[in-house]
Parts: structure tokens; sequence; C-alpha cells
């Protein structure tokens, strides 16, 4: 299968930090929107897009949002104070080049530290290159967010980016739902907000719908770089299909399906027991009486970074094993 590499370009740049995913859903809906018997937006702004069926219910989430940096303060000579929204690491960001929704473009730098080992983002500022706070303010506001600013690159065997998290989670699940055929099951594909401060939208989504079944698509660490530590998931070694991570232990019925599907299609697979972080499904399992609920996982390098690394065969192989979990009658 090729790599449908405009699809991850456009995704990919487009501005659409938590708490802001409207351009993001706009373009996802555009994308899906012949694909699905139903679609619409939930009150907190959830994309829900239904292939409707007769068999169990099964949701599909994937976040829409990414990571950003909100503002807090501007001082006299229009510097810019600024606060995470999601997980930002002062030492990834230090000297990188941001841009907010208006385009105004910004670099992140430091104050003097004298242990670069303590940089704190409270040390730190945007500089936009204006001369004084009246001059920022015609630009920029307190609670404005910006987003790390990299382009797209590829080559024959991986892609690298900003906010493949979770930016290729939404890929697979636009490319599986143009693939299915068919399906006895009544399919949800959720493409969620404000998961990066906290899987708020697969909270509320999930409550609405009810599922039978579920399963979340991110991405992961990875293992296969110089002196990592010890994790048995690395690119090119295809999908991964989760077993843990802090939020959740992925019911057996699930990630025992999962396998079965994966080997009987020869599909490649790794076993992913992460020993940090969460995603959706680690709200949606918890839903009113439970939710037996998996995660298929992309391997990726340098996440919450600018350059963000996955393997295109990782990405094929999650789009082929999410198609045939999907396109199996699920009977209990």
């Amino acid at each position: 299968m090729a790599f449908n590499s405009e699809l991850a370009k456009k995704l990919v740049e487009i501005y659409s930090p938590s708490g802001n995913e409207n351009n993001i859903r706009n373009f996802i809906m555009d994308e899906i929107k012949d694909y699905v018997d139903e679609i619409e937006i939930d009150p907190l702004g959830n994309l829900i897009g239904r292939k409707k069926g007769k068999g169990k219910k099964i949701m599909i989430a994937a976040h829409m949002d990414q990571i950003g940096l909100m503002v807090t303060d501007i001082d006299d000579e229009g510097f810019l104070r600024f606060t995470n929204i999601g997980g930002i690491s002062p030492f990834i960001s230090l000297g990188q080049k941001v841009i907010f929704e208006n385009g105004t473009v910004g670099v992140i730098f430091s104050e003097p530290v004298d242990n670069m080992g303590k940089l704190k983002l409270e040390n730190m500022f945007i500089d936009i290159g204006v001369s004084n706070k009246e001059e920022a303010v015609e630009k920029i506001n307190i609670g404005d967010i910006c987003v790390y600013e990299s382009g797209f690159s590829e080559n024959d065997n991986v892609i690298f980016s900003k906010c493949l998290d979770d930016r290729i989670g939404c890929f697979v699940a636009i490319e599986a739902i143009k693939k299915i055929k068919s399906s006895n099951n009544d399919l949800y594909f959720v493409f969620t907000v404000q998961e990066e401060v906290g899987l708020r939208g697969a909270r509320t989504s999930a409550y609405k719908i009810n599922p039978s079944l579920s399963i979340a698509i991110d991405v992961t660490s990875t293992g296969d770089t110089p002196k990592a530590k010890r994790f048995a998931v690395g690119l090119n070694k295809g999908t991964a299909i989760k077993v843990k991570d802090n939020s959740i232990l992925t019911h057996p019925k699930v990630k025992n399906l999962m396998i079965e599907i994966a080997e009987e299609n020869n599909i490649p697979y790794q076993m992913e027991v992460l020993e940090f972080g969460g995603t959706d499904s680690g709200a949606i399992h918890l839903t009113r009486d439970g939710v037996p609920t998996g995660a298929i996982s992309i391997p990726t390098r340098y996440v919450h970074s600018t350059v963000e690394m996955a393997s295109k065969k990782d990405i094929n192989s999650s789009v082929d094993l999410l198609v045939k979990l999907l396109e199996k009658s699920i009977e209990k």
C-alpha cells in the first residue's frame, strides 16, 4: 500500500492546539463526509463520523489537538511570558520557532541561567520581534496560543514533523474510513478534542456513544535510539498493540483480538508496554460501567518535539490492522 504523504502533510500543517481545534476539525470533516453515513460535532467540539451497522457499537478515537504555549504576560519591552498547554519541555523548546493563529511568528529563548540543567518554562520568553508592549499587543493578547513551527519532511522510510502526536492517529482513522468496504459493526469514528490536557473529549464522547468496545489510535515512544531506556518498540517493526500505559491495562479480550487479526492477515506488529503517559483509551475504558478498550499505537521517535519521526510502514500497518478489526464481526 502506497503511503499517502499528501494527506499526512496537510494534517500536520494545520494550526489547532488544545481548546482551539476548529481548523483541523473542518479539514477532517471535509475528508470523511463522503465516506460516513452521519456526521456531527458534539457540544465539546468532538467530530463524530458514523458508519452504520446492525452489530456491536464500536468507538474509534484519535485526538485532533496539539501541544502549545499560552501567553500569560507581556512585559514593557514586548517579550511574551507563557505557560504550557500539554507536555512542553523547556530543553526541547529553547531556540524553537513558534507561530500564532494569526500568523505572528516568534522564537523561544531564555534569561541567563547559571545551570542550564535547571532551566524551567518560567525562565523563558517568546520574542516576536517588536520594540515594546504597545507593538506587541497589536499582534498578541493574553491567552493567545502558539504552536511549534516546523515543516513536514520525508524520505523513503519515514516522515518527520511537529504534531504527529496525534495527527498521524487521525491519518490512520481517516484512511481506515475510506478503505472499509463493509462492516456489520456500528462504527463511530471520533476525532477528539483536548486530549493533551486531560483526555477530555474522549471522556464526554464515550459517555454519549456508550460503545460496546473501543480502540484509541495514538503515538507511542520507542526504545531504538542510542542508549535509550530499554523498551521493546522500534520503528519499522510494525504497528504496536498496547498492553499497558499509565492510563490503562488493555482489556485482554481486545488485546487478544488485535493479535489474532494481525496474525491472520500477516500484519507486522509489536507489543507495547509503556511505563508512562496515556491516551484517550484511559478515559474511554472507565466510562459508565466500563468499556473493553484497547489501543493501536504508532511508534514515534522524539514525541512532543518539532521533529517527531514515524515509519511509513508502521503507519500503513496500523491502517491495515484497524480496517481488518472493524470489518470483523464482533459477537461478544
